[in-house]
């Protein structure tokens, strides 16, 4: 057992480990705000009525679905000034790659308010853009939290693609750890038990989010 682990590489890996984590951390917290809020607008703009939106729309949101994430981290690391750093880039590709898949979950949740709001707010004689701030969309964003969550969770988890721009987040610390030392098993170990202690509570506070708002 002393030859395939040892408690003291993994004490000596963990604080590089924490490093790597709040470089995780980071990534998916600015990914999350900027998928959460372009995810809206996308979701807004695919009802618009005119085809001039709804068409190229809908094709860059497909084009962005159907091609992988690391594939995109990669391309735009590559066509991006050297003076931008590697951390904005991915932190902005993981958000417009979520937002694509939020905007379906706005979707649902602008979809889900009962009909009956939609004509009280007309019967009203309230103006479009006060309905939609008013109205609908505190109770859409409200159905929308679970979904969104599940979302960050799955943000939080595909930050180690982020190795590929030269980002040291979690992973890349564990495989520069193992480099150095011969000794993967332990550092990637550990990564694999920080990943579980954050992404395991926050699954926990998603379900009871379910659970309250069903």
């Amino acid at each position: 057992m002393g030859d395939i682990w040892s408690w003291e590489r993994a004490w000596d890996v963990l604080p590089k480990l924490l490093e790597g984590l709040v470089v995780t951390i980071q990534a998916t917290v600015v990914g999350m705000v900027i998928a959460s809020i372009l995810g809206l607008f996308i979701a807004l703009a695919m009802r618009s009525p005119s085809r001039w939106v709804r068409i190229p729309l809908k094709f860059v949101v497909d084009f962005i679905r159907m091609t992988p994430l690391l594939v995109q981290l990669v391309f735009v690391y590559l066509l991006s000034p050297p003076w931008i750093p590697g951390l904005a880039i991915g932190c902005v590709v993981l958000g417009i790659h979520y937002a694509t898949y939020m905007s379906e979950v706005y979707r649902a949740g602008i979809e889900a308010v009962p009909k009956g709001q939609w004509e009280a707010a007309t019967a009203l004689n309230m103006a479009p853009g006060r309905t939609w701030r008013a109205v609908i969309l505190p109770q859409a964003i409200r159905n929308t939290l679970p979904g969104l969550g599940n979302y960050a969770i799955s943000m939080f988890k595909e930050t180690p693609f982020l190795f590929a721009i030269s980002v040291v987040e979690m992973y890349t610390a564990a495989q520069q750890f193992g480099a150095g030392t011969f000794s993967y098993i332990e550092a990637l170990t550990m990564v694999g038990l920080l990943f579980l202690a954050v992404s395991y509570p926050t699954s926990l506070l998603v379900r009871r989010m379910e659970t309250r708002l069903a």
